[in-house]
């Protein structure tokens, strides 16, 4: 039997560094937070082959005093802090006084650095932790570090790294984010001997958004500012007009920490859901600021994971200040003409339009029929935070929120005004395409309307379903004959568990013996499921951490409103059209469908103008 024995330093310190240090683009980011926190104007990054052969991050921040520089390549050797209490109020991006031990013990480092007030600069060797020379050298303020030969003496890891191009975008993901989220240090990034990246210091985020980013971006965001209870949030969000397919552009920098939470990133993506396509993600920049106390960043080395004290509270913000900006400010998508050359069928006017008949086009037919139209209006609006929010005075009108200063403090000056883009009211009919596409104008504001009468009246649909489910009066349909369903002990114990989810939703479920249930009741609401399946999709969305029975409730909605809804190809006649320009107006989102498609699109008359070179 081998005996209990103490391992030797080095040991100790390469299997601490692997904690650490996993791969090139891992020495980048400790090298650079480091450069931030001692205040540099202006840091660059060079690298080659992937940074597994070389990697220099030269700044101009304050330097390390020569007495200091055996210190520092000790582990556990920190500026940042001086007790554990400081662990409660960290203002620094580095703080456990690991990185600079962990590099030097997996690379062969050389270290050159200067103090303002230092007549000369320090250079110095480093090998597995320990100086190997050092000398006095001429030198500008700031600090540069070379990191050769990662892992060359722990062949074994050196072994599990990718290909060069994989390491260098790793690289470039982390100098992206860093340089996102400190607008205010210019950053120099060069990879092979090309430079990818150059930013200059910039007090206006977008504009530094728009250099890294670029346009597309840039055009798409929304900005916010935020503050709620202690919480400030400040930055950009997406409009209901921009998505990616990944959560790649998604940044949040916490007390200037860049941070990954999927919490947050979940609460932010349900207030886009219906608002954008399924499987889309919306884009952000966020800037956080919160009590240091009530963060807890020391839960992993990389310290991009954190726990919150108050949870609740920072995804409310977080959910609640996405409703404040981003609802108000739907856009309907405009439509373009493509330049496609197609086979000319000479002396042939195309068939656009299957024409309405009717007595009157001149005026708006809205105005003239809804009298004799029965439409159900639901008013969907919710009740807002105290903290100043929106009240909307109708449904129809967009939302401009000004902030003024008062001797109270910060109050939301509220402007409501008539947005040209939202035109519902204003209609005439004109007629419909291919059974599917109801062609209208807005004579007011000179526009004319594409919309898709299948997602116009999916919204109105999932808006109906919505609101009964809202008003906790679900209606319960009593089974004839009573299902029983035999369970694991796991989803036995999480049924129990979640019981008063099961009842909001309208299940009227018994135990029925060991790990079994009797479902007695399932909700109207829910159309005529395959009750199992119906449980059972419920049941596994609660087995995956779910806080409340509402995803699943979103999808199986949709897809109600979608069966239930007018398909494209049916016949509409000219009541049904107007009354569903009557009940899609009254829609919380009229502008898209629950799934996030556009409901219609719009083109200008100077658009169309333009078209047939009436005008240039």
């Amino acid at each position: 039997m081998n005996r209990i024995k103490e391992l030797d330093l080095q040991t100790v310190q390469k299997i601490a560094a692997g904690e650490v240090i996993e791969r090139p683009s891992s020495i980048v980011k400790e090298l650079v937070e480091n450069s931030i926190d001692a205040n540099s104007n202006n840091i660059t990054i060079e690298i080659k082959n992937g940074g597994k052969t070389f990697i220099r991050i030269t700044d101009d921040g304050d330097g390390i005093v020569k007495e200091d520089l055996s210190l520092a390549f000790k582990r556990h050797s920190t500026s940042k802090l001086t007790r554990a209490e400081d662990l409660y109020d960290i203002n620094s991006l580095g703080f456990r006084g690991e990185a600079l031990a962990s590099i030097s013990s997996v690379t062969k480092i050389k270290i050159m650095t200067k103090t303002e007030e230092s007549a000369a600069g320090t250079e110095a060797d480093i090998e597995d932790g320990v100086i190997v020379s050092e000398n006095l050298v001429g030198a500008p303020k700031g600090t540069t570090i070379i990191a050769r030969d990662l892992f060359y003496n722990l062949p074994v890891r050196k072994d599990f790294l990718k290909t060069d191009l994989v390491e260098s975008n790793r690289i470039s993901d982390i100098v992206y984010k860093l340089a996102l989220g400190n607008p205010d240090i210019s950053f120099n990034y060069i990879k092979d001997d090309k430079v990818i990246l150059k930013t200059n210091k910039n007090t206006d985020v977008k504009n530094h958004i728009y250099t890294i980013l670029g346009r597309e971006i840039s055009n798409n965001l929304i900005k916010v500012d935020y503050e709620y209870e202690g919480i400030k949030i400040h930055g950009y969000i997406s409009n209901n007009q921009y998505y990616r397919g990944n959560r790649s552009h998604q940044y949040i920098f916490l007390n200037e920490r860049f941070i990954i939470n999927s919490d947050i990133a979940r609460v932010m993506e349900q207030e886009y859901k219906s608002l954008i396509p399924i499987n889309r993600y919306p884009v952000f920049l966020l800037f956080v600021d919160i009590d240091p106390a009530t963060v807890d960043v020391n839960i992993h080395p990389t310290k991009q994971e954190v726990k919150f004290t108050e949870e609740e509270k920072i995804l409310f913000a977080f959910s609640d200040m996405v409703k404040y900006y981003l609802h108000p400010k739907i856009e309907i998508p405009s439509m373009s003409i493509s330049k496609v050359k197609t086979k000319e069928t000479p002396n042939q006017i195309p068939n656009l339009f299957e024409f309405i008949e009717k007595e009157n086009r001149e005026n708006d037919i809205a105005e003239n029929n809804l009298e004799k139209i029965a439409v159900e209006v639901y008013d969907y609006r919710e009740s807002e935070p105290n903290h100043g929010q929106i009240e909307e005075e109708a449904v129809t009108n967009y939302v401009q929120v000004d902030r003024e200063e008062t001797e109270d403090g910060n109050h939301d000056k509220i402007i409501i005004e008539n947005d040209v883009q939202n035109s519902i009211d204003n209609l005439s009919l004109i007629g419909v395409a291919f059974n599917t596409f109801i062609i209208a104008q807005d004579r007011i504001n000179s526009k004319v309307f594409f919309i898709d009468q299948h997602a116009a009246h999916e919204r109105i649909m999932y808006e109906k379903y919505v609101a009964e489910y809202n008003s906790e009066d679900v209606n319960i349909q009593m089974l004839l004959s009573p299902i029983i369903i035999n369970l694991t002990n796991e989803e036995m114990e999480n049924t129990k568990e979640n019981i008063d989810i099961f009842n909001k939703l309208g299940f009227i479920l018994e135990e029925f013996g060991n790990d079994t249930i009797i479902i007695r009741g399932i909700p109207i609401l829910f159309g005529k499921p395959k009750i199992e399946n119906l449980f059972y999709d419920i049941l596994d969305n609660l087995k995956t951490s779910m806080a409340s029975g509402y995803e699943t409730k979103v999808e199986r909605i949709m897809k109600i409103s979608c069966v239930h809804s007018v398909k494209a190809g049916d016949e509409l006649d000219e009541k049904e059209i107007i009354a569903l320009f009557n009940r899609l107006k009254n829609c919380k989102q009229p502008h898209t469908c629950p799934h996030g498609r556009p409901t219609m699109l719009e083109m200008t008359r100077n658009h169309i103008e333009k078209e047939f070179l009436r005008i240039m």
